[in-house]
């Protein structure tokens, strides 16, 4: 397989990554990543940056922020919005 050939089949890989990590992914997809994940180490790096960074966003807390951040945060918007 060449270098370009292996590239598109990456890219391809990486249209299935969310589907895959949240397992809703067709099981014949799933077995085609995972044949690639075997033989492709920047894959599978990425994959497990894709892994961790979905895991990092579903252990964040919904935090409200302090009235007057949101009081200068909206007043800056409102500024940047009239220029």
């Amino acid at each position: 397989m060449d270098e370009q050939s292996s590239d598109l089949e990456c890219r391809g890989c990486v249209d299935l990554l969310a589907d895959y990590v949240d397992g809703t992914l067709a099981r014949s997809q799933a077995e085609l990543l995972e044949w690639h994940l075997e033989g492709c180490a920047p894959c599978v790096a990425f994959v497990n940056t894709y892994k961790g960074t979905v895991d990092a966003a579903k252990r964040l807390r919904e935090t409200r922020i302090p009235p007057e951040l949101h009081r200068k945060l909206v007043a800056f918007l409102q500024r940047s919005a009239h220029t």
